[in-house]
This record gives structure tokens, C-alpha cells and sequence, in this order.
């Protein structure tokens, strides 16, 4: 098939991106890497009467440290990121998710910004923010507001994001110093979404776990935070009978959709596995 007739709009900014949004209002949709657009629009799931390109807005792209925080233009690509020396030293496990996202021709026109924007739980990017500690800078008509990723993510497609507001910029702490990290991600082949994966950030206080975010990607209607298992393991030696319950714990909350990737049962006991190898690939990261 073949989208419907729509306008095509390619602002130079930020508030003329706005002020497009809020002109054509329901009838518009804001174009980033098109990934996840384009193949609905051919399909008429969407059928936007104006579409606003984002790819010419300048202060959407950049990675940059200020303050002990990272900030990344929100239409900045997968393949900018992995290339980022900046993030290379800052924030390696960035650089990990994002080499495991799609295959070379996705990751060099997807942008971050559409991956978390679109709020698609199968996405790799909103795990890795939760597990980082990231907020989301969104512009809107009302001003410029600054929202925690835990708690962005609502159901699937669902975010915290308005329809006239813009996602322009991703920010993260960077991590401690001997911060372990890991992203594991079970897939059937090169360029799928996640049967099921698990992003983990951990700093020790010699064997004991001091603190650690464990999130997870694609068992439930949008990206889960594990309390319940990162609560278990904090002030706990590291092992395998802690690091076991840590994955029951996170196996609890997962509510997956059976699919052509496997059954729900098949998918929570993955989610467990990837669980405890991030665990482990994590504390191995940590120099003590």
C-alpha cells in the first residue's frame, strides 16, 4: 500500500516545529528517523494529513558533557552515538545498547529521540534510560519541561509526551566512576526487536552490592523497572543464589504478549536469563 496524500513541512527550529504542531493540531505528525512511522503510514495505521520534518533543526543533534550530565540532541542517530568518543569514555553502556539496535542502515537515520518519543515497548532505548537515571527535556507551547524516564513510559505507544510538545533533548548523569554496566538482549536474528532483554547498571562497596538499576525491555505494555529485584540485592554479596532470586523477582512483574517470538512462559523465563547474565556481565565491569 501507499500512505494517503499528505504536506510535507521541514522547519529550521524548534519553535517553528511548534508552531507547525500546533496550526494542524490531530492532522500532524512529527517525522525523527521515520522508522516506525513511514512503515505505518504505508500501511494507513497513520494517515497524517501534514508531516513536520524534525531533520533540519540543528539544536536537535549533539552530544555534549556539562555539569556531570550528558546531553544528547534528541534527533542525534544510533550511529552517532556509538562513534560519540565522549560517550565511548562516559557512558559505555549507551554505546552497547545501541550497536544492538536494528542493523547498520537503520542505526544511521533512527534517532534516539523517535526511538523514546514513540514509546514502543520492544524498543531497546527506554531500559537503557531507566537504568541510567536519564530525564527527557520536552518543549512545548507552554515553555520547556524536564520529566524523570521513570515514569515516562506509560502503556504501549503511550507516553508522558503531549501532542503539541517536542522531545529535544536526552539527559544523563554520568555514571560513577567503576559504575559496572550491561545490556543483554535475546534476539532471533540480526535486526529484531527483543524476545527479551535486560539493562543493568551496578556499583559495588567491595562485595556488596552498593547500588544498582536493573530494567527491561519488551515482557510487559511498556518498559519495567525491577524494584523488587534491585531492592533484594542492595547490601547483598553478589552470587549465584542472590543474583538467582534477583531473577524470580524480575520474572514476577513480566506480563509479555506471546507472539511469533515465543510464549508468554517462554519470554518471562528469558527475561530471566537475560536478568542474571546482565548481573554477572555487570560486576565483572566493576574495577575493584
Amino acid at each position: 500500500m501507499i500512505p494517503r496524500e499528505f504536506e510535507y513541512h521541514a522547519p529550521k527550529n524548534v519553535p517553528d516545529a511548534l508552531a507547525l504542531l500546533q496550526q494542524f493540531g490531530e492532522d500532524a505528525k512529527l517525522l525523527a528517523g521515520g522508522h516506525s512511522l513511514l512503515p505505518m503510514m504505508k500501511l494507513r495505521f497513520a494517515q497524517p494529513g501534514h508531516l513536520i520534518d524534525l531533520g533540519r533543526i540543528s539544536e536537535l543533534k549533539g552530544i555534549r558533557e556539562e555539569s556531570g550530565v550528558l546531553r544528547i540532541g534528541a534527533m542525534t542517530t544510533e550511529n552517532e552515538i556509538i562513534w560519540s568518543k565522549l560517550l565511548q569514555e562516559r557512558c559505555p553502556l549507551l554505546i552497547e545498547g545501541a550497536r544492538l539496535i536494528a542493523d547498520p542502515q537503520v542505526r544511521y537515520k533512527g534517532t534516539i529521540g523517535g526511538d523514546l518519543s514513540h514509546g514502543d515497548p520492544a524498543n531497546d532505548h527506554p531500559a537503557l534510560m531507566l537504568a541510567l537515571g536519564a530525564s527527557f527535556v520536552l518543549r512545548g507551547p507552554s515553555g520547556e519541561r524536564v520529566v524523570p524516564s521513570d515514569g515516562f513510559f506509560i502503556s504501549n505507544y503511550v507516553t508522558l509526551l503531549q501532542p503539541a510538545e517536542i522531545m529535544t533533548e536526552i539527559r544523563i548523569p554520568v555514571p560513577a566512576p567503576n559504575t559496572g554496566y550491561a545490556y543483554c538482549k535475546l534476539k532471533r536474528k540480526i535486526g529484531d526487536f527483543a524476545t527479551a532483554a535486560a539493562a543493568v547498571t551496578l556499583r559495588m562497596n567491595g562485595d556488596r552490592v552498593q547500588e544498582l538499576a536493573i530494567a527491561l525491555t519488551n515482557v510487559g505494555a511498556s518498559v519495567l523497572k525491577a524494584r523488587a529485584a534491585e531492592e533484594s540485592l542492595r547490601g547483598k554479596v553478589l552470587d549465584d543464589a542472590t543474583i538467582a532470586e534477583a531473577a524470580r523477582l524480575a520474572m514476577s512483574i513480566c506480563d509479555p504478549a506471546p507472539d511469533q517470538r515465543g510464549d508468554a512462559e517462554y519470554k518471562v523465563a528469558m527475561a530471566g536469563e537475560m536478568t542474571q547474565r546482565a548481573l554477572r556481565t555487570a560486576r565483572s565491569r566493576v574495577r575493584r
